[in-house]
């Protein structure tokens, strides 16, 4: 399945970084697996048991935390399959900076299921799309698991409530910027990789749907967004081409929001659009300087 091989592929990722010393020592470490729960979150004044796995750290705590969103599935039947909302292997490079992560699956995909809370309005007929995307929507939609987990993770003794990092990728990277601009209690920070909405790489590879209409929602997101925030893209990402994002985070900028953008070359052998999956060596850097720059393990 393409979420679990995703997982196993950046893995290798950060192992890679280990400091050199005898052979043995010079193997991957064991990965640590997600604890799977449900959680009882109320999202629109109801009771939802979301699906959600959770890393912590060894001790007592309390930990810093991020909360990942994960992408969204052109196709209802694959996002019925989503199986691992975060890589097992990005969240094992969060457990290694002391930081615990929770990723919900949201409602409409894998196991936590339901109706399809998110849909955009965008309509592909092969190249062609039609309607008037309501992204803002779709985020906003999204965002309510998110900050449903907030204050679930506010609740919990293992938590450092000063210490919150927002994360997503794909449209879990635009929710991320979404539930960032309602200035959360403890959220310092927020990282976007890939993140959009509208996109149809096999139709219409690097030209997504209404793209305007996210320059827009971006925009005003910029307006409200009070904490740092990294975007991260890749040149050859084909749901949205290397332009759009940049003008995405022009708007988002323009704002006032205290944030950076960085866009990678080209990910050899993969759609930009995985750079999450097999561009660790690209986007590992600045995210730890992001890391330092928040102050997320501090003392």
């Amino acid at each position: 399945m393409r979420w679990l091989k995703q997982g196993w592929v950046i893995g290798l990722v950060w192992a890679a970084q280990i400091a050199a010393g005898p052979a043995w020592a010079q193997q991957p470490p064991e990965r640590v697996p997600p604890q799977i729960v449900k959680l009882p979150l109320l999202i629109d004044n109801k009771q939802v048991e979301v699906v959600t796995h959770v890393y912590k750290p060894e001790g007592e705590g309390p930990f810093p935390l991020v909360i990942f969103s994960h992408g969204r599935a052109p196709s209802r039947v694959d996002r019925a399959r989503l199986e691992y909302p975060v890589l097992v292997g990005h969240a094992n490079y969060w457990l290694l900076k002391g930081v615990a992560v929770v990723a919900p699956v949201r409602p409409g995909y894998g196991d936590t299921g339901g109706l399809d809370r998110e849909d955009s309005g965008a309509r592909w007929s092969g190249k062609v799309c039609s309607g008037d995307p309501d992204f803002a929507r779709l985020a906003s939609q999204a965002g309510k698991t998110v900050v449903a987990v907030h204050q679930w993770a506010l609740q919990q003794p293992w938590v450092r409530r000063d210490r919150l990092l927002l994360e997503g990728q794909s449209v879990g990277g635009m929710t991320t910027v979404s539930v960032a601009a309602l200035n959360l209690p403890g959220v310092i920070g927020a990282v976007n990789f890939a993140g959009g909405s509208g996109g149809n790489p096999a139709d219409s590879p690097a030209k997504s749907c209404a793209p305007e209409n996210l320059r827009r929602t971006y925009g005003e997101f910029g307006k409200l967004v009070k904490v740092p925030s990294l975007w991260l893209y890749a040149e050859n990402d084909q749901y949205w081409g290397a332009e759009a994002p940049r003008e995405w985070h022009e708007a988002f900028k323009a704002g006032g929001s205290d944030t950076q953008f960085i866009q990678t070359g080209p990910l050899a052998g993969h759609d930009g659009h995985s750079l999450l999956t097999y561009g660790g060596k690209m986007w590992s850097v600045p995210l730890d300087a992001f890391v330092r720059k928040i102050g997320l393990t501090a003392p």
